[in-house]
């Protein structure tokens, strides 16, 4: 994957979330965190998978919008699109892990693109369950584009998290 334009698209949650067995407050989101370190180390554009409609604050009842969106396979409408998809070979996709997958604004995401040809490479945080099913799911919603093997990094240990990060993205560029 060296030498190929890249983006790396992300949804994150910040505010009210579950890190380490407690709800925190987090500033900024632990899948943006990463997202930045991904773009430090290889200067890729990025781009913010954001929803019009905002969950709640309340991080218990997101939860519950959250699995009452996956139940009903809803596809939330999204803030922004990214205007020139055709010139990015890689997309690197960042998302924390909802209910065994990624959140279902992130099936909307790969529903408004062809990836026919990309490659996709995630990346998750999550409180235990790494990566759930979401490889295969991505794979059912891009049947025509490569999904490499994802990264998943525990949410509470994203700020000390940079060497994993370089190992994995040395590895994916191989």
């Amino acid at each position: 994957m060296a030498n190929k334009k890249s983006l790396i698209a992300y949804y994150s949650r910040k505010g009210q979330n579950y890190v380490g067995g407690s709800i925190v407050n987090l500033p900024v989101g632990n899948t943006e965190v990463i997202a930045k370190k991904i773009q430090g180390l290889l200067g890729s554009d990025l781009f913010e998978i954001d929803t019009v409609k905002s969950y709640p604050n309340d991080y218990t009842e997101t939860t519950k919008v959250a699995m009452n969106e996956k139940k009903g396979n809803v596809r939330p409408e999204l803030t922004e699109t990214v205007d020139n998809m055709d010139s990015y070979d890689v997309i690197y996709l960042g998302y924390p892990n909802w209910w065994g997958t990624f959140p279902m604004a992130v099936c909307t995401f790969l529903e408004s693109y062809d990836f026919s040809g990309k490659t996709i490479v995630p990346f998750c945080t999550h409180e235990g369950s790494g990566l759930g099913n979401s490889e295969g799911d991505i794979r059912k919603l891009c049947p025509n584009s490569v999904v490499k093997s994802g990264l998943a990094i525990l949410g509470g240990t994203v700020g000390r998290a940079d060497n994993e990060i370089k190992n994995w993205i040395q590895k994916k560029k191989g």
